[in-house]
């Protein structure tokens, strides 16, 4: 749907009538940079239509808008730019980034922002603009600049917040916490990685926007401003493969410790049963019933009576075999 479509002149925001005549009229001006803002939110074909009568977009660039999930990119079709930014949301109940995609259309005396999505509503962008029109005085390329400084500033908070998690992540698993387990980082690890895929590929663009000798952008203060959002775009692409390495090394050394705890629990379980299987032995050859076994007729005469002494040796030495080896495990660490 059109979520909000205006005309701004000498910086100011100015009621929106037909586009045709709109941008007819804004067209036929020369000393100025006013221009006409239109925002689409999740559109259907028959609302994109629409506006692309209108103006007349270039055909592969309406393509890419319509069908969405499209790498982050800057791409230059005549007078028109087209720029795809993935937009990210992070989600406090589930520790999950969502991401969303904004199109931006910059083509002569309008820009068309379509977005997909949740993340980074475009209400706020559009208020700080109109709070400033020495910016909206350099024309439709200051909305591009706002709405990347916009996203960029939702990374980096996205970024501190996937920070702390994996600090938390971290600390728990090298303190030996049995409540972390390897789905708990591989979840993190693709979340990392969802961050990755709309940061980095951003990254070339920025440069092309903000770099002299190739950027299209006439203005050399909204280039420096642009400059500066490469330069954090830059900071958290740093932040964000150091994650991903770090989660890395977090997930080998959490299943390197699985694997010394069930060595460790196999080693108890084995000495355990060595223990068990002295007497079990002892007690299964005296259990087979033979008529003549000396130790089952040993005896000494005790007055007129007469002691048969065997089934209590044989009771000791169960009990010292089984002392031994529980000391010997003992001392090996086993136990």
């Amino acid at each position: 749907m059109i979520v909000d479509q205006a005309v701004y002149r000498d910086g100011q925001r100015v009621r929106c009538g037909d586009l045709s005549d709109e941008l007819d009229a804004l067209r036929a001006e020369t000393d100025t940079r006013d221009f006409l803002w239109i925002g689409l939110k999740d559109p259907t074909d028959a609302e994109f239509d629409l506006v692309n009568d209108e103006l007349q977009l270039h055909p592969l660039a309406v393509e890419d808008a319509v069908k969405g999930n499209q790498r982050p990119k800057v791409e230059l079709y005549d007078n028109t730019i087209f720029v795809v930014l993935k937009t990210l949301r992070y989600l406090e109940e589930t520790s999950d980034v969502e991401t969303g995609e904004v199109m931006v259309f910059l083509g002569d005396r309008f820009v068309v922002t379509v977005r997909k999505g949740e993340a980074n509503p475009l209400a706020a962008v559009r208020h700080r603009l109109e709070a400033n029109p020495d910016l909206l005085r350099h024309g439709e390329i200051s909305v591009l600049h706002a709405i990347m400084d916009s996203i960029v500033d939702t990374y980096v908070a996205v970024d501190l917040e996937l920070q702390n998690d994996l600090e938390q992540i971290e600390e728990a698993v090298f303190a030996g916490h049995r409540g972390v387990d390897s789905q708990t980082i591989y979840r993190l690890k693709r979340e990392v990685l969802e961050f990755r895929r709309a940061a980095v590929p951003l990254a070339a663009p920025l440069r092309m926007l903000h770099d002299g000798s190739r950027s299209p952008v006439p203005s050399k203060e909204v280039r420096l401003l642009l400059r500066d959002v490469a330069d954090h775009l830059l900071r958290v692409i740093d932040h964000v493969e150091t994650y991903d390495r770090l989660l890395t090394d977090v997930l080998s050394a959490h299943l390197a410790q699985i694997s010394v705890q069930q060595n460790s629990d196999m080693r108890k379980i084995s000495a355990w049963v060595a223990i068990a299987a002295v007497p079990t032995m002892v007690a299964g050859i005296y259990g087979m019933n033979f008529d003549y076994m000396p130790e089952l007729t040993a005896s000494i005469g005790i007055g007129d009576s007469e002691f048969r002494f065997g089934y209590f040796v044989i009771l000791a030495v169960m009990a010292v075999a089984c002392t031994g080896l529980y000391r010997a495990f003992r001392r090996s660490g086993w136990l």
